[in-house]
């Protein structure tokens, strides 16, 4: 199975344990197998839902499936591996209808908690209080940013996928994670990421240029 080659050349490596723990009777390929699975074929999204449909359906697949509890737990620790899981599937499953020169980038507010003058309990840690301006909206939680190869006809396919506090401006967060890394690009962005004198510099040093 893809899930566990790519466990045993990779993504152990970032879930690691080093506890007497070390060799759980239900895996984390197991898991991560589960999780995917529920997600990508039953569209089901909430780890309770996921639990409960493995345990009411696929229990013969994996008897040794965990409380929920335990089961939200481990999953929680797999948020290293998961990440370089997506870099994968980003790198060698992208379609050949891909244009490597035009890119496209926008932001998407996760909302924890809604209203202007609410206080989130979700996150907390990392979750902050945004203005989501598309919605005109006040809310608590985090940004989601997609960088996006152009696909002719539909839509994008992503070469990166980014987390940040909501009240992180758009254009700081691109900055800092991926400006340096587009060489001979177009890129195409709302206002938000407008910055004359910096994409001018790019333009000369990168032949990146930002349209609008």
């Amino acid at each position: 199975m893809y899930i566990c080659d790519i466990y045993q050349s990779s993504l152990k490596f970032y879930c690691q344990r080093f506890s007497n723990n070390a060799t759980p009777i239900f895996t984390d390929q197991e898991l991560l197998t589960v999780y995917l699975f529920c997600g990508a074929y039953q569209r089901y999204f909430q780890i309770k839902e996921i639990h409960t449909f493995t345990e009411e359906y696929l229990l013969s697949w994996f008897p040794n499936l965990p409380s929920y509890q335990t089961f939200n737990y481990r999953l929680n620790l797999m948020s290293e591996a998961i990440s370089e899981l997506v870099k994968h599937l980003i790198t060698f499953f992208k379609p050949e209808d891909c244009d490597s020169m035009t890119s496209l980038i926008d932001s998407m507010p996760i909302i924890t908690c809604a209203g202007k003058n609410k206080t989130g309990k979700v996150a907390t840690e990392i979750a902050t209080k945004g203005y989501c301006s598309t919605k005109n909206m006040y809310y608590f939680g985090l940004k989601l940013h997609a960088l996006a190869f152009r696909r002719e006809g539909t839509i994008p396919f992503p070469e990166m996928i980014l987390l940040s506090s909501a009240e992180e401006n758009d254009l700081t967060v691109l900055k800092r994670e991926a400006a340096d890394s587009l060489i001979n690009r177009n890129i195409f962005a709302d206002k938000i990421y407008s910055d004359f004198s910096y994409w001018g510099n790019k333009q000369q040093e990168q032949g990146t240029t930002m349209l609008k």
